[in-house]
């Protein structure tokens, strides 16, 4: 039985309910396209550079369609090791290969009922594309080391940021996948070409840190609002995330974001100056952080409390800032 949300004719207030935020102009295209192809039995292929947002797309699609209450399956193609894929995305029997002491099954019989994600399609081995084919065609996977067919009720949407037509054209992807692949499309445009969603989704993320890591509340200076909104974004969604990550963890005890807590890309300089403020003060949080550590005799959470910030925030940090691995406790 489809769970299907309701589907509001302004977009804006639509992404919204998808948990998508979403205000540029540019943006309206792909939700008339996403409530035209999400009801139908489609395979849908989502088109956009790599950080654009392609996965929230696809469970936006998930969440309209008739199987929206059946399981979501992702699988990010290049993570997945050549010699594995054949028996990730379809199964194998026990004795398949070696270390295979069990029948399993693979992520289209997972995703039975729902929703088979598979972000960066192109990457998938040309060796297998047949394969891949014939599971869209027929509906039907064949475990590997075994010779019967296994029925599957799967809809498929894939992604890439790749010109698979260029690809199919020099060999490096099937031409009738391709078509197989891409019967509905969805482009997503560059965060770039978003105008103020840029600033708009900082806020967003910072929300959601703030929630996350016990931070109370985050809020940015008007002149780090400024730097994000003019910044061009190449890594698009993914990279303004993580960008904000760091200067959640990062923010002054008063809640506030300033310039200086952004990464050096954003603020417009090089990576690294050995005689710059940015490294001064780098080199300033990382002794805290130690000192911090080396009271609390190694103890996390007792460091976390004692810096007046959340465990996770702590741990974020100390990635964030290379520290050293976490010193034994003292002897008393």
């Amino acid at each position: 039985m489809s769970t299907t949300p309701p589907t509001p004719r302004d977009w804006r207030e639509g992404w919204r309910r998808l948990g998508v935020v979403a205000d540029d102009v540019s943006m309206e295209e792909p939700y008339r396209r996403l409530l035209r192809f999400a009801p139908q039995p489609v395979n849908v292929l989502l088109l956009g550079p790599s950080g654009s947002g392609k996965e929230a797309l696809a469970r936006a699609v998930h969440a309209l369609s008739p199987c929206g209450g059946g399981p979501f399956v992702a699988v990010n193609v290049p993570a997945v090791p050549g010699s594995l894929f054949e028996s990730e995305l379809f199964g194998h029997a026990r004795g398949a290969f070696t270390g295979a002491d069990r029948d399993r099954a693979g992520l289209f019989e997972e995703a039975s009922g729902g929703t088979l994600f598979l972000d960066e399609v192109g990457d998938v081995p040309l060796s297998l594309q047949p394969k891949l084919l014939r599971a869209l065609q027929d509906r039907e996977v064949r475990r590997l080391g075994e010779s019967r067919q296994r029925r599957v009720d799967v809809r498929v949407v894939s992604a890439t940021s790749r010109d698979l037509p260029t690809a199919a054209e020099a060999g490096r992807f099937r031409e009738d996948l391709y078509y197989r692949l891409s019967v509905a499309v969805i482009r997503l445009p560059p965060l770039a070409d978003r105008g103020r969603d840029a600033a708009m989704l900082a806020r967003h993320f910072l929300e959601r840190y703030a929630s996350d890591w016990g931070r109370g509340r985050l809020r940015f200076s008007e002149d780090a609002l400024s730097l994000i909104a003019g910044y061009g974004w190449p890594g698009n969604v993914r990279e303004l995330e993580n960008a904000v990550a760091q200067a959640a963890a990062l923010a002054d005890r008063d809640g506030t974001v300033a310039v200086g807590m952004l990464p050096d890309a954003v603020r417009g300089r090089p990576g690294r100056c050995a005689s710059s403020w940015r490294d001064r003060m780098t080199a300033h949080r990382r002794g805290i952080l130690t000192e911090a550590l080396s009271r609390s005799g190694g103890n996390r959470s007792q460091a976390a409390r004692d810096l007046g910030i959340s465990r996770q925030a702590l741990c974020y940090l100390l990635k964030r800032l290379e520290v050293g691995g976490t010193p034994p406790r003292r002897r008393p």
